[in-house]
């Protein structure tokens, strides 16, 4: 009878794209995704452009004229927030970790200034590359 029970009581479809997560865990999957992202492309596109600046002139001009490319440069700077969105949620992470700011309040507020910290250094690296 418990089992029965027990089966009406689960939800029968369950849609993830309907469930509004909070801040803090949207910006923890966030963290991830930049994680990996970082890790996968990221590395072997770093490398195979340390390649090409280090390997000649040629391939030093040729990369020179790739990164003049709107496109490319826009990749750039989303691989520019990849990595100071995960740098600044890292951090954060690292404090709560040290049990600061664990609060409810407090773990909305570091999230909103991880998101906050991450564009504006990010529109700044923009301001730079253009």
């Amino acid at each position: 009878m418990e089992a029965k029970l027990l089966k009406k009581q689960r939800p029968k479809h369950l849609n993830l794209f309907k469930i509004s997560q909070p801040l803090p865990a949207i910006v923890s999957i966030m963290h991830r995704i930049s994680g990996v992202l970082l890790f996968f492309p990221g590395i072997p596109l770093l490398l195979y452009g340390l390649q090409m600046l280090l390997e000649s002139a040629d391939s030093f001009q040729a990369l020179l004229t790739l990164m003049q490319n709107p496109v490319v440069k826009g990749l750039v700077l989303l691989f520019v927030w990849f990595s100071l969105h995960h740098l600044c949620a890292g951090i954060r992470f690292l404090v709560l970790d040290l049990h600061y700011g664990v609060a409810l309040a407090h773990a909305r507020a570091s999230s909103k200034w991880v998101l906050v910290v991450s564009v504006a250094l990010t529109l700044a690296a923009g301001i730079v590359l253009w």
